[in-house]
């Protein structure tokens, strides 16, 4: 039924790759028998435990050395160029036949959920990214951190954990390490240990490869959200509130121009999406990013993506460099996914000159950190400046820094909103409007807070009732805990 599955002249099975049969079921130690009565029964000695564990795994690796067998007579057997138009029905229907050929060829007797979780992995690793798979198919992970073949933790509601899937061996890994790189037109190896790339679902893939690498292949897999969180989704998680939902609302329709400062894993990005769903559907917007994450749901957007050097080291095109072109395409708001090198002095000019509203995200742990790091940027790109000019291009391109924390607990939180009000002397001032204060954690750890104003009055008020946004002045009032 399947053949036209299977490459015209099969290799017949090797015997020279047979694999010894697994350990059966029967050899495996049993429950005690109960002790006659009147006698005392036996407590278990910890050899007997010991035993049991080392037969269970070494039936696990017995599993391995099959699949990796039946791996390679898959590839053997399938005509890979036919597969491009099976459904999954039939792949997985044809991966079992041939398993089941094999196995009995092999004289390797599986049970009825064996043979079912060896055509789900086989499947996995022919036509996916093999004991990945099943991480990237679970919306409730965020992060996949691969430490070596043995050792794959995942992070889900901010807290990291081990998982229980593993790769064979360090080959397996770089197998599926290539396999991703060579599908975006990258490589990775011994002169070239390191590499960025993005998964066919958009989530974004980071791999440092031995001898970088020291025990074993590092990877960091940053998963993609298909699903875009709205403002009032991040209000009913908590990450902000409806007060300051309202002024971020007035402030990006008033085109102020926002950065999203916080550390790595924060929500940067997530916040970014959010605000820009406050932007005008009439209004064209560019993006520019290393790895393309926004979602912009508006109907004037245009994507850019920058784009690393060819093995030869050519053909490099950085975000300065698509900031530049940019400008040149009529843009009302330009977005960077993140700024962190010398396109920063593009960034600013541009939110000075015409391009009002514009957003970008920087790696600060407060405001007046941001402020100092995008001096530090303006200095390392090399412009030579007095740091009076500098303060002043920052001070009157930056309106508005939106600070975002990942707390202890894992969550995500908006932990201050600070307007930029201009200069005083050679200082930028800074104004804070809202911020989240903690006031206690629960014994699991919890962190409790709540969102308060800060008693100041917006600087942009009057900006905002000319633009009809005209804010009560209940918002920005202290809350007592």
């Amino acid at each position: 039924m399947f053949a036209r599955y299977r490459k015209p002249e099969a290799s017949p099975v090797s015997k020279a790759h047979a694999v010894p049969p697994l350990p059966d079921a029967a050899t495996l130690p049993t429950a005690p028998k109960a002790a006659p009565e009147g006698m005392r029964p036996r407590k278990a000695s910890a050899p007997a435990r010991a035993e049991a564990s080392d037969k269970e795994l070494q039936r696990k690796r017995k599993l391995d050395q099959v699949k990796s067998e039946l791996h390679k007579r898959l590839l053997e057997n399938l005509n890979l160029a036919a597969l491009e138009t099976a459904s999954e029905a039939e792949l997985r229907t044809e991966i079992s036949s041939i398993a089941a050929e094999a196995l009995g060829e092999m004289n390797v007797v599986l049970n009825t959920e064996e043979r079912a979780t060896l055509t789900q992995d086989l499947y996995f690793e022919v036509m996916g990214l093999g004991p990945l798979e099943p991480l990237l198919k679970d919306d409730s992970i965020n992060d996949i951190l691969i430490n070596g073949p043995h050792r794959i933790f995942i992070e889900r509601a901010g807290k990291l954990q081990l998982s229980d899937v593993t790769f064979r061996d360090e080959r397996h890994l770089l197998r599926i390490i290539d396999k991703i790189v060579s599908a975006v037109g990258r490589r990775v190896d011994e002169s070239n240990p390191y590499v960025d790339a993005r998964l066919a679902d958009g989530s974004r893939f980071n791999a440092m490869v031995p001898p970088v690498a020291v025990d074993g292949s590092l990877v960091s897999i940053r998963k993609f959200k298909k699903e875009k969180l709205s403002v009032d989704d991040l209000v009913r998680f908590g990450a902000f509130s409806d007060e300051m939902a309202m002024y971020l609302e007035a402030a990006v329709a008033t085109r102020l121009n926002v950065i999203v400062s916080g550390g790595t894993g924060s929500g940067k990005t997530t916040t970014l999406n959010a605000l820009s769903s406050f932007i005008d559907n009439s209004e064209r917007i560019l993006t520019i990013e290393d790895t393309a994450e926004l979602q912009l749901q508006q109907e004037h957007v245009g994507r850019m993506e920058s784009r690393p050097a060819n093995v030869e080291g050519k053909g490099a095109v950085t975000q300065r460099d698509c900031l530049k072109n940019a400008l040149r395409m009529r843009p009302d708001r330009i977005i960077v996914g993140e700024t962190r090198g010398e396109e920063v002095i593009d960034m600013l000019q541009a939110m000075n000159t015409g391009h009002d509203g514009s957003m970008t995200t920087i790696h600060a742990n407060s405001a007046r950190d941001a402020v100092s790091r995008l001096e530090n940027m303006i200095a390392m790109a090399g412009i030579e400046m007095p740091l009076k000019a500098m303060r002043a291009q920052i001070g009157s391109a930056v309106n508005l820094i939106v600070q975002a924390s990942r707390l202890q607990d894992g969550s995500r939180r908006m932990t201050s909103i600070t307007e930029v009000t201009g200069m005083e002397g050679e200082i930028i001032t800074l104004q804070e409007v809202f911020r989240y204060e903690r006031t206690g954690i629960e014994p699991d750890g919890t962190i409790l807070g709540h969102f308060t104003g800060t008693g100041l009055r917006s600087h942009y008020s009057d900006r905002f009732k000319r633009w009809g946004y005209d804010l009560p002045a209940s918002i920005y009032e202290e809350v007592r805990s």
